[in-house]
């Protein structure tokens, strides 16, 4: 294991205790990366560094800044995937302020302040990912904050490709569909059954499936500027 702090690869990934976060965490593990873990819960990986961090907080950069830099160090290359989302399903009628503050916070003020963060860490060849869904390219009745959210981020993700140009950093903004996740099987088995039936290929996403879309949008600079859709085929309306 390369240790903290010293050259190589290295991945700062938003939200990896669970989900689509853990499943990436993994990922890049199993291709040589150091992985750092920015979320609230600790994930006990070999390679995994845990920085506990509540992205909801205005000043969570406060403490977290210095134990993020010091791990980072001076890697080679730098994946920083922004995986972090908060979700509070209510319609636009009905959709609290502060849970749109909350949801903004974690979904879009924390990515842009990572950024400032690492970027003079990223030497080219490094990434920044962006987690949307495919609620970052049209919306559904409920989901106010959260479409809101997954909007701002990709239109995010296009100002980072802009806003980098000629520095050898690439971005994309990967948009899975129904996956197999915690936050999705709140919703019930009749909800998984439905939602499975509006891909083409019937079934939810494994986890694993997104990881392996992260890690190739971090490894293609080809994908520059790109929302890579992976939904199984969503069904059209």
């Amino acid at each position: 294991m390369v240790p903290s702090g010293s050259s190589g690869k290295c991945a700062v990934i938003t939200g990896a205790s669970r989900g689509i976060g853990f499943a990436a965490a993994q990922r890049f593990l199993s291709a040589g990366y150091r992985v750092i873990n920015l979320s609230r819960s600790p994930v006990d990986l070999a390679g995994m560094t845990n920085i506990q961090a509540d992205l909801s907080a205005p000043d969570w950069a406060r403490t977290a800044e210095q134990p993020l830099l010091d791990a980072v160090g001076d890697a080679e290359t730098l994946a920083l995937v922004h995986n972090s989302a908060f979700n509070i399903p209510a319609p636009v009628q009905a959709v609290q302020a502060a849970d749109f503050r909350h949801a903004f916070e974690v979904g879009v003020i924390a990515p842009s302040v990572l950024n400032q963060l690492l970027l003079e860490r990223m030497r080219p060849g490094s990434s920044i990912i962006y987690i949307g869904s495919t609620l970052s390219q049209r919306s559904t009745k409920g989901m106010a904050a959260y479409t809101s959210v997954k909007h701002a981020l990709l239109g995010l993700m296009r100002a980072t490709c802009q806003d980098l140009a000629g520095k050898g950093v690439h971005t994309c903004c990967v948009c899975p569909g129904f996956t197999d996740t915690e936050m999705l099987r709140a919703y019930g088995g009749e909800a998984l059954t439905h939602l499975a039936g509006l891909s083409t290929q019937n079934r939810l996403i494994a986890p694993t499936e997104i990881a392996e879309v992260i890690f190739f949008g971090a490894a293609n600079p080809v994908v520059n500027g790109a929302a890579l859709n992976a939904d199984l085929g969503f069904i059209e309306p």
